[in-house]
């Protein structure tokens, strides 16, 4: 068996892991199965170097805020601002403070000094400006896309209109809102009102595209178009936080999953004659297959309860085909959290390298039975699925943490 397993891995290098993927990929998606491990971040930022000196990407796309990544982004390109402000303005989740991503970020700056535009690096957020403890008011997406529009269009609504229908963000960012759906203001009568209004202001910016990328740079329609997506979907997320129903928190993995597949939609299409993007996020958001999720103690009447969503890998996949590839990180043993023997992790764990490259299909060829799933030793970390292992087009293997 163990013979027959290092059959299927090879020890971890960009190429090892790139040999595994389509030649036709556009979007590379790397999943860490816990967040705040450094060595994940660090294996990123390996493959990540490598993909940009040998394989031609030419961005790459975090779990982290959208609209805050803009601030990295200036840095990185324009030199704008300073290493410390991008990390503390430009990351959402506390990402800014990992020294990974610091290095990430100092690395890209320093790739990019000596070249022109067209060869730079870009850094995206795609995830929505969201966290665990709520949602960020719309006010921001919302206003700028406004500002954008009524510089060169007669619009039906004031400044004044829009600040009174948002009110006091206070309102939209309210933490008690996150368990009590009836402490949301995302469907009050103003709420409606303004998803609307965000409507009619995203068709006003596609109805107009002709006139407007004749006034605007590319890259400030691209910016008013993602202002457009983030006031929608934002605003969507509300409507979702102030549902009373029972499949309120499958709802809002759905919509915040909604929001990623159409950032890194847009993310393709801006790149497209550049090159290819690497996204990094929870594997449950980049996996191609049915994400599932244990709701653990701690919420309440829905602990033990499991919710099921497709992720934005999966949204994704579906739009791209051979043009999205995804690789899930994996690891072995982490302090006293040791795997079994018979899981998928205990076996890989025989493996001499301390990080290895699998290939799934072969993998699943050598194997003489199915590995039985692991049982995390928390609820932060989210294990392989045996069944499902296969339909990933890469597995990374990390010995011990």
């Amino acid at each position: 068996m163990t013979a027959s397993i290092r059959d299927a891995a090879r020890p971890f290098t960009g190429g090892a892991l790139t040999s595994l993927v389509p030649s036709a990929t556009r979007v590379l998606g790397l999943g860490e199965p816990t967040h705040g491990v450094e060595a994940f971040l660090e294996l990123r930022n390996e493959l990540f170097r490598h993909l940009v000196e040998q394989e031609g990407y030419r961005s790459i796309a975090i779990e982290s805020d959208c609209l805050a990544a803009l601030a990295t982004d200036a840095y990185v390109t324009d030199g704008i601002g300073t290493l410390d402000d991008a990390m503390s303005r430009g990351f959402s989740h506390g990402l800014g403070t990992s020294p990974a991503n610091r290095e990430l970020v100092r690395w890209m700056r320093a790739y990019n000094e000596q070249r022109p535009p067209h060869e730079q690096l870009r850094f995206y957020g795609f995830d929505g400006p969201l966290e665990m403890t709520g949602a960020a008011s719309p006010r921001p997406a919302l206003t700028a896309l406004y500002d954008c529009l009524t510089a060169h269009l007669d619009l039906p609504w004031s400044r004044e209109t829009l600040d009174e229908l948002l009110g006091p963000d206070e309102r939209w960012t309210n933490p008690a809102a996150t368990t009590d759906p009836t402490r949301s203001v995302g469907r009050t009568p103003e709420a409606k009102e303004l998803r609307l209004i965000a409507d009619d202001l995203r068709a006003l910016l596609t109805a107009h595209l002709p006139d407007l990328t004749a006034i605007i740079s590319p890259d400030g329609w691209w910016r008013a178009d993602l202002y457009a997506r983030t006031a929608a979907g934002l605003l969507r997320y509300h409507a979702g936080m102030a549902d009373t129903a029972g499949t309120r928190v499958g709802t809002l993995m759905c919509l915040r999953d909604a929001m990623m597949a159409d950032n890194l939609d847009a993310i393709v299409g801006r790149e497209a004659r550049r090159g290819p993007t690497l996204a990094f996020a929870h594997t449950r958001h980049l996996q191609k297959d049915r994400s599932r999720w244990l709701l653990p103690e701690g919420w309440g009447p829905l602990a033990g309860r499991t919710l099921e969503w497709w992720s934005a890998g999966a949204i994704v996949g579906t739009r791209l085909g051979e043009q999205y590839a995804f690789a899930a990180i994996t690891f072995g043993t982490r302090g006293s959290d040791v795997p079994q023997p018979d899981t998928l992790e205990g076996l890989l764990s025989s493996l001499p390298d301390a990080r290895a490259v699998i290939n799934p299909v072969r993998l699943a060829a050598v194997l003489d039975r199915k590995p039985a799933p692991r049982v995390p030793a928390d609820h932060t970390y989210f294990p392989l699925d045996p069944a499902t292992a296969d339909q990933s087009d890469a597995i990374v293997f990390v010995r011990e943490i």
